[in-house]
């Protein structure tokens, strides 16, 4: 993990519900993954956000939808 992944998985964990952090952290990874393979793209990002907006905090829900779509593939 470089820096910058670990800085936006910091910065994801502290928005999520205690209880969902494993399953963040899993779908991160996956992320960071697919990134350093190659198989990161526009399709797996269109799945990717749903499925992590579903662990966050309802109050961070539109900062990490902001962040995460101007950083789309």
């Amino acid at each position: 993990m470089n820096s910058g992944q670990e800085k936006f998985l910091n910065f994801i964990i502290e928005r999520v519900e205690l209880e969902n952090q494993n399953k963040a952290k899993e779908l991160l990874n996956e992320s960071f993954a697919k990134q350093e393979d190659g198989t990161f793209n526009k399709e797996y990002m269109m799945s990717f956000i749903p499925r992590m907006l579903e662990l966050i905090k309802p109050e961070f829900i539109e900062e990490v939808k902001n962040i995460m779509i101007s950083h789309k593939a």
